[in-house]
Formats: structure tokens, C-alpha cells, sequence
């Protein structure tokens, strides 16, 4: 193949790391389940040993990524969890980390109930406010962690300057940027030195695939989770990475489609009476829609939560009577979810920090899938109307 760099996204995504087999010339590379490789010689490596060291299935799917994310490399991890995890693993007892208030529930578990009793601080400020960002950063402070749209808030972060910030002050600085996808936003291209996605979500794109990945931008960086990524050992399976390669065929098609059909849907929520507040980049009434038109291209994303009219037990009979919208958590599929972050996604808060940033007990979370947009709305206004 010609120069990559050359060639557009959509083209990258299908052609990069998904070259036909060199033996048989079949059109999708095999997949490759076996644990353990010969080798030409005692003390002799080929490129391939163990499966855990290395894959083919798993390097085809980070070869695309890393070409994706305009990174160095990439790293194909068994979950979300376990990516972000690896990233923490760099860390010792007396450093501390700052992280944005609107985060996955997972993450904030991850901080507070193993990380945090390591002997690692924890500080968890607004991180569309920048003063509060840079005023939080101690001389201890190891590692930024944002996400930008936030989870389940939607709030939007500034990518360029908290990277800006970061490198200033010799912090690491990394995103979960798995509701942006790299179809809206390249944080790399951005000045962080980390990106994480979820490839459960959009990158896998059908809901059949547990995985996470890390893209970065530094070798020494690459090299040193690498090697907490071989000792612990939590790498995505061949079949996983067949499958997440599968999907990023069809990355930039779906997000592109969800992209509109959560803009129409949004409109049509902030207008009705029934709903008090609905929290999406693309509207002009959100507070980060300027930010997120400059660092998303294209497109908001297909992530809206909004708060109904309504208390807990309200927001539950919401969610429980959708009919096309699925009550469950996860997000970035064809099919459409619905879920109350309140006792799902975010169950894992404590109750007053859950409160104290925003995640209300009437707070509603949707994924939109790829059904028609008029059945979408049809399905929200029967629920609304519980």
C-alpha cells in the first residue's frame, strides 16, 4: 500500500491493518485463535511468540487504530476498564491524578475504590472550567484524565487547552474520548498524549465484543504500557479484535448516520414540555457548543441525557416502557439504549458525590442506534407520557 497518511479516514479504516492475506489472498485477514508460535531458533523470536506478547488478529486491530488516532501505536486491551487500569499502573504511592467530575462510573470506581487506596490522590475538578483544572494541579500531579462529551452530563472540555496545560506543568494527559470517536475528534492531533476508547462502543458497533484500547503519541510511552500491558496480561482476544476490526469498517458510516439522528432527536426533546432540561453538545443552548463544534468534526455525537419532569420512580417507568430504546447499559451500537444513570451507569458514585455533580435521580441517558429517527421519537413520546 501506498503511504497511509495519504489516504482519507474512511479509506484508512477499511484498508489499514485489514490487508488480504498474503498466503491465500483472501480479502479479510484470518483470524488467528493460536496461543504459542514456533520459533526459528532457541533465542531466536520471530515476530510472533505468545499470544499474550502479541497477536496477528490483535496487532491487525491496533495497526488501524493507531492509524486512526494518528498515533504511534496502539494497544488492544480486554476491556475499557482494563486500558484505563493500565494506564494507572504507571502511577506510585504519593502521586496524585486529576479528573473531570463528568466521568464514567466505571472510572470514578476505578479511582476511588482501587486506586485511591494505593496511597494515590485523587482530586476530581470541572474540567470546562480551566482555572479549576490548572489550580488543582499539585506537585505530585502525575496524570490528567478527561473526557470530553463527558459521561452522562455531556459537557464538553476544552481538549487543546487542558493539553496545553499538562504539558506545562509536566502532567500526563489522557481522554476517554469513546463518545467521540476518532471519526469527530483525534485528541493526539489535540496535544494529549493518550487517548482511550471503549471499543465495546463504537468501534466494535454491534454489542458483541468486550474490549478497550490505547492509542498514543510518544514511543517511550508506547514501549512503557506495553510492558505493564505483557505482565498483567489483560489483552484483547483474536476473535474480539477480528470482530472490533469488523466494525471499524463501518465506523465513520454509523457515526456519521447516529450523528444526525441524535441531533433531530435532542431538538425535539428540548422542545418538549414533558422534559426539563436536555444536555447535548450540537444545541445551540449548551454550554460547550462553540468548543465542541471546533474540536468535533462533522458532527455532536449520538449520546443525549436529559432530566424529565419527574422524580426517580418517574425516570424509572421512562425507561423501563421504550419499546425500541432497550433498557441497558453500554452505548454506541446499532440498536438504541436507554438507561437511568442514577442506578445503572453511575451506580457505582457515592450517593453525595453522584448528587454533588449533577447526576440527578430524574436524569435519562439514550444511545442512538441506527433505527428510523421517526420511530425514535415515536418510542420517547409513548414512554414520556408513563
Amino acid at each position: 500500500m501506498e503511504d497511509p497518511t495519504l489516504l482519507d479516514f474512511r479509506t484508512r479504516a477499511i484498508h489499514v491493518g485489514g490487508e488480504k492475506c498474503s498466503v491465500t489472498g483472501a480479502v479479510v485477514p484470518p483470524v488467528y485463535l493460536a496461543s504459542t508460535f514456533v520459533q526459528p531458533g532457541a533465542g531466536k523470536w520471530g515476530d510472533f511468540d505468545y499470544s499474550r506478547s502479541g497477536n496477528p488478529s490483535r496487532k491487525n486491530l491496533e495497526t488501524t487504530l493507531a492509524s486512526l488516532e494518528n498515533g504511534c501505536g496502539a494497544l488492544a486491551f480486554a476491556s475499557g476498564m482494563s486500558a484505563t487500569h493500565a494506564v494507572a499502573m504507571m502511577l506510585k504511592p504519593g502521586d496524585h491524578v486529576v479528573a473531570g467530575t463528568d466521568i464514567y462510573g466505571g472510572t470514578y470506581r476505578l479511582l476511588h475504590k482501587i486506586i485511591q487506596p494505593l496511597g494515590i490522590e485523587i482530586t476530581l475538578v470541572d474540567t470546562t472550567d480551566l482555572k479549576n483544572l490548572e489550580d488543582a494541579i499539585r506537585p505530585n500531579t502525575k496524570l490528567m484524565w478527561i473526557e470530553s462529551p463527558g459521561n452522562p452530563l455531556m459537557t464538553v472540555t476544552d481538549i487543546a487547552a487542558c493539553a496545553a496545560i499538562a504539558k506545562n506543568r509536566g502532567v500526563l494527559g489522557g481522554i476517554d474520548s469513546t463518545f467521540a470517536t476518532p471519526v469527530l475528534t483525534r485528541p493526539l492531533d489535540l496535544g494529549l498524549d493518550i487517548v482511550m476508547h471503549s471499543a465495546t462502543k463504537y468501534i466494535g458497533g454491534h454489542s458483541d465484543l468486550l474490549g478497550g484500547v490505547l492509542v498514543v503519541k510518544e514511543k517511550q510511552l508506547y514501549d512503557q504500557l506495553y510492558r505493564i500491558q505483557n505482565a498483567t496480561g489483560a489483552v484483547l482476544g483474536p476473535l474480539e479484535s477480528f470482530l472490533a476490526s469488523r466494525g471499524i469498517k463501518t465506523l465513520e458510516l454509523r457515526v456519521r448516520e447516529q450523528c444526525k439522528t441524535a441531533m433531530e432527536l435532542a431538538t425535539y426533546l428540548e422542545q418538549d414540555a414533558r422534559v426539563r432540561a436536555v444536555y447535548y453538545p450540537g444545541l445551540a443552548s449548551h454550554p460547550g457548543h462553540a468548543i465542541a463544534t471546533r474540536q468535533m468534526e462533522g458532527g455532536y455525537g449520538s449520546m443525549i441525557s436529559f432530566e424529565i419532569e419527574g422524580d426517580y420512580e418517574k425516570a424509572s417507568r421512562v425507561v423501563e416502557s421504550t419499546k425500541l430504546f432497550q433498557l441497558a447499559v453500554s452505548l454506541g451500537a446499532v440498536e438504541s439504549l436507554i438507561e437511568q444513570p442514577a442506578s445503572m451507569s453511575h451506580a457505582s458514585y457515592d450517593k453525595a458525590d453522584r448528587l454533588k455533580h449533577g447526576i440527578t435521580d430524574s436524569l435519562i441517558r439514550i444511545s442512538v442506534g441506527l433505527e428510523s429517527v421517526g420511530d425514535l421519537k415515536n418510542d420517547l413520546d409513548q414512554a414520556l407520557n408513563v
